[in-house]
């Protein structure tokens, strides 16, 4: 059986997916197109560059997260001065390391700019601030900023799809408009893209969506107790909404819901216990789903 996936975002919640894909493919069921928003296109651009379930939990298993915390050289010497960059560079982190990393694991499978895939099998999500446009690429980049999309470096479409607000320092793009575009995570407008493949009418295969969370509406209350608490409920309360809105009852039966609890997006300093537990949650939830799917 072959299908497309969507993949959302959620940070290191993201290691449930490896469960989620051991998973499938036990099942016998075959990807082919992807798409994601954030660590969700982490995930998809690893699978659109044929990596198999088993190599991307080796990826995951033996990297140090932490080294991917880049802040620039000024910050570590001066600590108080990071607080100048995230107010003139509006980020704590550069995001550069992340990119390379990515960059060198997607060129270990032969994969650099978007010509390298077929055509149509990757699809990533990410949020312009500055013209208010939620973009997929590689299928919006020549219309909004004039660029090639099959020129454009997958690991850079990644890494802004993964820049969370404040935390990785967004990316520019020149648009049309002549003005700098600031490109952030794509969870900002669309954290759950189920929607980017339903555009056509043609589609042959299920499209199968896996989310970090219990349900579209996500409606957790949130607990607020100062500045930092207010944002990120502000954030998680706008990258739910558009998805919440579009997401219709009949395409909630092609969704597998694994509800990661109590495991921040931004936690690099998560455990081995922690990963190996949030592999087992993916794995079990999609087990029990994949019983009566397609139903």
């Amino acid at each position: 059986m072959k299908i497309d996936c969507v993949f959302s975002g959620g940070g290191v919640k993201a290691f449930s997916f490896i469960g989620a894909l051991q998973s499938i493919y036990d099942k016998k069921i075959s990807i082919e197109r992807v798409a994601g928003t954030s660590a969700g296109a982490i995930i998809a651009s690893l699978i659109a560059a044929d990596y198999k379930v088993e190599e991307i939990n080796q990826l995951f298993q033996h990297i140090n997260l932490k080294k991917f915390l880049d802040p620039p050289f000024l910050s570590e010497k001066i600590p108080f001065s990071k607080w100048i960059f995230l107010y003139f560079q509006m980020g704590l982190y550069k995001g550069n390391l992340f990119e390379k990393w990515l960059e060198s694991t997607l060129l270990t499978k032969g994969i650099d700019t978007f010509a390298d895939l077929e055509e149509g099998y990757l699809k990533v999500v990410v949020s312009d601030i500055s013209l208010g446009k939620l973009i997929v690429i590689p299928d919006d980049l020549q219309r909004v900023y004039g660029i090639d999309g099959g020129s454009f470096k997958v690991s850079t479409a990644v890494r802004m799809s993964a820049s969370f607000p404040y935390f990785f320092m967004p990316k520019i793009l020149q648009n049309k408009e002549e003005t700098k575009s600031y490109i952030v995570d794509g969870g900002l407008l669309s954290n759950f893209p189920l929607w980017v493949f339903r555009e056509r009418e043609t589609d042959v295969r299920p499209v199968l969506g896996l989310t970090l969370s219990d349900s579209i509406e996500q409606n957790q209350p949130q607990h607020i107790k100062n500045a930092l608490d207010m944002l990120h409920a502000i954030f998680q309360a706008m990258l739910r909404a558009h998805d919440t809105r579009y997401i219709s009852t009949s395409m909630k039966n092609n969704i597998i819901f694994i509800p990661v609890k109590d495991v921040k997006t931004t936690d690099l300093m998560i455990s081995e216990e922690e990963k190996h537990s949030l592999i087992q949650l993916g794995r079990e939830k999609t087990d029990q789903f994949l019983q009566f799917w397609p139903t």
